[in-house]
């Protein structure tokens, strides 16, 4: 019997190709979907959380732990996409270990980059925080002490000290020693004044995801509107690291909104020493921290 050949141009028939890209077009949504909305890998740049996640340690996070979100940005760019909270079942809790996006440094509006973060929940919306001599209270009492919590410093920045980084502007306050701040929650009522403004300014315009805040000849507005108060319009939570001296965290660069929440960190699938280049490939593998894969975070 003669084989049929099948020709070149055969092969590229548009109905061909039509069938190509509608089947890889598929696929390629079902994995943009799967890996923006419901898992996701991540890597820990930083020892902000060490020794309870680690510097070069690989996550995968559910980012169906509080609820479902259409996809946030196109995988591995930097491309952000507007998003729609689809359902929404729980939300954080202090002693969660969370995942978010960065919402910018003290100062900024909005980060620049799409950048994930992940810290300690250690107080929810309307609480009301202070740290005395590096102790954390909550409403008063003090919080519980995470399992890996640990300190890079012997000593104590004294009351007095006041370090001009730290969260909200104005305040005579550093790291150790915070003065007492309740974390906003939605519909919160802030009341405005020519004294606190600098302090509210960016977070009103966080809240607002826009520059909407000002102050004219000491009268107050916002969205051109001249007000003595502003209505919150998210819930807001205050993050840190359980490496608590070397941790940039809601201390310097202030609240966390919901919105901005992505799910939480399962376990360690992969962990090695990340500040070996790759180029020195063998060395790189024999950093490989085998303990720490399949490691449980909490």
């Amino acid at each position: 019997m003669k084989k049929s050949k099948v020709g070149f141009k055969e092969i590229f028939k548009w109905k061909n190709l039509k069938k190509y890209f509608v089947e890889y077009g598929r696929l390629v949504i079902i994995l943009f979907v799967v890996t923006s909305s419901l898992i996701q890998g991540s890597r820990v740049p930083t020892p902000s959380m060490e020794t309870t996640i680690m510097t070069g340690d690989f996550l995968l996070i559910n980012k169906l732990a509080y609820g479902l979100t259409t996809p946030r940005s196109i995988p591995l760019t930097n491309i952000e996409l507007p998003f729609t909270q689809l359902l929404k079942w729980c939300d954080p809790k202090s002693g969660d270990v969370v995942v978010f996006e960065f919402p910018g440094n003290r100062d900024e509006v909005e980060n620049a980059n799409l950048d994930n973060y992940v810290k300690r929940c250690v107080a929810e919306p309307g609480d009301t925080i202070e740290i005395k001599n590096k102790v954390l209270f909550v409403n008063g009492k003090e919080s519980p002490i995470p399992t890996y919590i640990q300190y890079a410093r012997n000593f104590t920045l004294p009351e007095e000290f006041d370090d001009n980084e730290v969260f909200p502007v104005g305040v005579l306050q550093n790291s150790d020693n915070y003065k007492p701040l309740v974390v906003p929650k939605k519909d919160d009522i802030i009341k405005l004044s020519a004294h606190n403004i600098e302090q509210w300014k960016t977070f009103i315009n966080r809240d607002f995801e826009r520059e909407a805040a000002s102050i004219s000849e000491g009268k107050i507005f916002v969205d051109g509107k001249e007000t003595t108060e502003y209505k919150v319009t998210d819930d807001y939570y205050f993050m840190m690291g359980d490496n608590r001296d070397n941790s940039l965290d809601s201390r310097f660069w202030g609240f966390v909104p919901r919105r901005n929440i992505i799910g939480k960190p399962i376990f360690v699938y992969w962990s090695w020493n990340s500040n070996i280049p790759t180029v020195k490939i063998f060395e790189l593998l024999s950093s490989v921290r085998l303990d720490r894969i399949g490691k449980i975070v909490y």
